[in-house]
């Protein structure tokens, strides 16, 4: 995996990094141009102190403006690849159905990005739980210790590629 400023890049499938690609495309060409417009309009509108449309508008302006920078970020920094191997051991790009201080729990280990629109739960593999279970394999029983200090014994079921 690629790194830089010493952080692991994002694992990404290909298709979450033409998904990805497609709206930084779409925010930082149309995108602008409707926010740009939608603050003239406003603008147009009279006194500022006291316009709302204006500071809506200019709100949403900041934060199309910091999800460029994130996508930017993201998408210079992804590692993009085909799905891992289907050979039970923890990576990200997982599918991981772990006992976790007696809780079964399923969630996809790698970035939010890569679960678009769906429900899944995800666990970043640098968060101490993704951490701690990474290289290893199903049947494996491990603890990680939770921020608050915590010990939490976790037990592997079953790792499986992801394939959204």
């Amino acid at each position: 995996m690629s790194t830089t400023n010493s952080a692991p890049a994002a694992w990404l499938t290909q298709e979450a990094f033409d998904r990805l690609k497609a709206e930084l495309d779409h925010l930082s060409g149309p995108g602008r141009a409707e926010i740009v417009q939608k603050i003239d309009a406003a603008r147009q509108e009279g006194d500022l102190k006291e316009n709302g449309g204006y500071h809506a508008a200019k709100e949403e302006q900041g934060k199309i403006e910091a999800r460029i920078r994130q996508l930017t970020v993201l998408l210079r920094d992804a590692h993009v690849g085909e799905a891992p191997a289907d050979d039970g051991i923890v990576e990200p790009g997982m599918i991981v159905v772990a006992r976790i201080a007696g809780d079964e729990e399923t969630f996809l280990l790698g970035s939010r990005e890569i679960a678009g629109d769906s429900d899944l739960d995800v666990f970043s593999e640098k968060s101490p739980l993704g951490a701690a279970i990474m290289g290893h394999k199903e049947g494996d029983k491990l603890s990680y210790t939770a921020p608050n200090g915590k010990d939490i014994p976790v037990e592997i079921l079953s790792a499986k590629p992801y394939s959204g």
